[in-house]
């Protein structure tokens, strides 16, 4: 996203005067959803700055700095502590645009989680494949994901928004940078990911160029 974020955290980029983040937590405010921690790395004291304690938005918000960037699991490991789920929590990139997306149902999928005969580690979030990434990230076979082709599961990709058991990352060391995508895989191999798919709109704001299309279009 450079030159835009050279000064600027890329989750406080703005489409229709609101930050990605400001998107995020007004939804998640709607859906009753009273405890956020946002994790960030670079400039992430302005992000800070913006939302403060998240009362504006009728939120809870706590924050996980890295002093270098952890990646996306080892960033969620280092949150866990403030998090302090009894066992599933919410995960949404902050670099996604994806507005009306039904956060209460997401909300009911994780009740249903911990009802399941074989509870998963993970409940992801699978898109339509986006131009600038055709071939996908997973196979999603009814509401099992897995990375192995089948005649009837359908390549997909990770929109960024998923449910995770806190045991995904146990064996993660805090602050030692780690991926998600090895967990997920890992995960899978045991049919412990389960998945939706969905088809409404969503967006990887990945470059300047799509910033400034999703800006005219929601003008």
């Amino acid at each position: 996203m450079r030159p835009l974020t050279d000064d600027l955290p890329k989750p406080l980029l703005k489409i229709k005067d609101k930050s990605l983040l400001q998107w995020h937590l007004e939804a998640l405010s709607d859906a009753g959803i009273k405890n956020i921690v946002i994790n960030h790395a670079w400039l992430g004291q302005q992000i800070e700055d913006a939302l403060g304690n998240g009362a504006q938005f009728g939120l809870q918000i706590q924050y996980s700095p890295e002093a270098t960037a952890l990646e996306t699991a080892g960033g969620i490991r280092k949150a866990l502590p403030l998090l302090n789920p009894d066992d599933y929590f919410l995960v949404i990139n902050g670099d996604v645009f994806c507005p009306d997306f039904p956060i209460g149902g997401l909300i009911e999928a994780h009740t249903a989680l911990r009802g399941s005969q074989n509870p998963p580690l993970a409940h992801l979030v699978m898109v339509p494949n986006p131009a600038h990434h055709p071939d996908g990230d997973f196979y999603l076979d009814h509401s099992q994901v897995s990375e192995i082709e089948s005649l009837v599961a359908e390549r997909l990709t990770f929109s960024g928004i998923g449910i995770y058991h806190r045991d995904l990352f146990q064996d993660l060391v805090i602050g030692i940078p780690a991926k998600l995508a090895p967990l997920l895989c890992a995960a899978m191999k045991d049919n412990k990911v389960s998945g939706e798919k969905y088809l409404g709109p969503w967006h990887d704001v990945g470059t300047p160029q799509r910033l400034q299309e999703l800006n005219a279009v929601y003008e």
